[in-house]
């Protein structure tokens, strides 16, 4: 073969490489795409199916969630009537008027360890400090009220002078408390109208008058009277046989026949005399018995008495009792009568 042909020749095979190099490289890269977009299909595909299951799974939680809020609201409802409904109850005392005939309470202690803190002579200007506490400790009492214990001067200078108030002139400063205390679900006693032994003793009309006008300021202020009531000196006073021999005797039989009940008591902090703060609660937490009927007073002038009384309740807090207000079951402490 010629130079020249062979020449031809090399030139023709580089040509013909060249070509199917061009060739190959064509075909990988079209393989190549072809693979990749498989692959981005199938990626996407995956994509789109996570999406959708996690859309799924979100729609599926978000009704269920709702579906728990809808239960949680209904039973929310259920209980907010039933609270209410018990709340409703428990401010639904009118069982406690007073009602002719009707046995009210026990002389009998209970096995449980209570304290039934009484308080006297209020309202004044230390019920509220009292009610604070009270919350404070999670604690009920009893409150037996008077309308002479904070009077303006004008209605003070018309006792002095003799006359008896009438329920429309008592201008009690403080009267709008009973309701307070009754509201927070203190029980509301009657202790006297006037206070004044010579009257409240007289007669036994005399008392029973001023029973009446003092029942008639708390049925204002609850919407009944109650039945549960306190007499001036407790049922063994003697000072009332200074006005009316025997007097005592008939009015403890009479009360009850008339459907009140009269509580003395079986524990005092001893704040009716001037006592210190320390004194009143070495005193009031000196008493051991079940059921304790603690005496206490809520006047103006019982400054230590608003002092003593959280050491008081913490003391038989930790000894196990619970502070509860009076109720138509509760222990009924009577005292020796002596006139």
């Amino acid at each position: 073969m010629s130079r020249k042909k062979l020449k031809n020749r090399r030139r023709k095979d580089r040509a013909q490489r060249k070509i199917l190099i061009a060739a190959v490289y064509i075909a990988a890269v079209i393989i190549g795409v072809g693979i990749g977009g498989h692959v981005i299909k199938k990626n996407a595909g995956k994509t789109m199916t996570t999406a959708e299951t996690e859309s799924k799974k979100a729609v599926s939680k978000k009704k269920a969630t709702a579906k728990k809020l809808t239960i949680n609201e209904n039973e929310t409802d259920a209980s907010n009537k039933e609270n209410q409904g018990q709340k409703d109850q428990a401010d639904d005392r009118s069982e406690f008027a007073v009602q002719p005939g009707r046995k009210v309470g026990t002389t009998e202690q209970s096995d449980e360890k209570v304290v039934y803190l009484t308080l006297d002579d209020g309202p004044s200007k230390n019920t509220q400090a009292v009610l604070d506490i009270l919350d404070k400790y999670n604690a009920k009492a009893t409150f037996f009220v008077t309308c002479s214990g904070s009077l303006d001067k004008y209605a003070k200078k018309i006792i002095e002078k003799g006359h008896t108030l009438g329920l429309h002139t008592c201008t009690h400063r403080y009267k709008d408390m009973i309701k307070k205390a009754y509201d927070k679900g203190h029980t509301i006693g009657m202790h006297t109208y006037s206070h004044d032994y010579a009257k409240v003793y007289a007669s036994v009309d005399a008392y029973f008058q001023d029973l009446d006008q003092i029942g008639q300021l708390v049925k204002e202020e609850i919407g009944y009277v109650p039945c549960f009531i306190r007499f001036p000196g407790g049922s063994s006073n003697t000072i009332s046989a200074s006005y009316t021999k025997g007097i005592m005797t008939t009015l403890t039989q009479e009360v009850q026949a008339r459907g009140y009940q009269y509580y003395d008591w079986n524990g005092s902090s001893g704040d009716g005399a001037v006592r210190t703060t320390e004194q009143l609660v070495n005193q009031a937490t000196s008493f051991h018995d079940n059921n304790i009927i603690l005496l206490s007073h809520d006047s103006e002038t019982k400054d230590t008495t608003v002092e003593a009384l959280p050491k008081i309740i913490e003391y038989y807090q930790s000894q196990g009792y619970v502070f509860k207000a009076l109720d138509l079951n509760s222990y009924v402490a009577h005292h020796g009568v002596n006139n």
